[in-house]
């Protein structure tokens, strides 16, 4: 089971989709990341089993974050720095306690809101008795290629999914950018025009005065 470290963690995370099964699971988190914050994950792994992360920044700042796997001896499995978003295949050497972090300390005031998927072992069989010696029947077959291409169907909607939230805080971010340089483009020629108007008459105004001194 996936355990979080709290630690300078921001106030608020949802969970959007945690699947358990029995010889494999696989957690998708989102969570809000704040600027000088750093979240840990930590996590129980077996000796041998096969582990996946993988990771996406989907909003906030230049969209990276630095990220950094350790195993349970202290020993760095893998660190980057800065990165939008990429992914770490890598076979537990040792029982123990597995930790990732995803840090922000390196921004000072740019919130970040980070994706995982942190998958642990393979999947089980379809069928108990999918890897006997004998060959699978006709039916056996097309309902594992169906299942195959379900899951293929899911991790393409997560992508999409991800994509599309991206796409939206970028979009919401000019729209709001755009709608300060039209309001301060406003101002300006609000500015412009009322001293054009106080300009002319101190014209005018100095005319009158200087013709009613040459009449009198």
């Amino acid at each position: 089971m996936l355990l979080r470290g709290y630690g300078t963690a921001g106030p608020w995370e949802w969970l959007t989709l945690l699947l358990v099964a029995c010889a494999a699971w696989a957690s998708e988190i989102t969570f809000e990341l704040p600027d000088n914050a750093k979240q840990c994950f930590y996590e129980e792994i077996v000796q041998g089993t096969k582990c996946t992360l993988e990771f996406q920044v989907i909003t906030g700042g230049h969209y990276d974050v630095d990220c950094r796997l350790e195993g349970p001896d202290g020993s760095v499995l893998y660190k980057e720095m800065k990165k939008q978003y990429d992914s770490f295949t890598f076979t537990a050497s040792r029982n123990g306690t597995y930790k990732f972090c995803f840090s922000n300390e390196f921004s000072t005031f740019t919130h970040k809101t980070v994706y995982f998927d942190f998958q642990v072992g393979e999947d089980p069989p379809l069928f108990p008795s999918e890897n006997r010696a004998t060959a699978l029947t006709q039916m056996e077959s097309a309902c594992v290629s169906i299942h195959e291409a379900l899951k293929s169907v899911i991790d393409y909607q997560t992508h999409f999914r991800l994509r599309e939230a991206q796409g939206r805080s970028r979009a919401e971010d000019l729209n709001t950018r755009v709608a300060y340089w039209s309001i301060g483009e406003a101002i300006i020629l609000l500015v412009v025009s009322v001293g054009q108007v106080f300009l002319l008459k101190s014209f005018f105004s100095d005319k009158r005065t200087t013709t009613t001194h040459v009449t009198s």
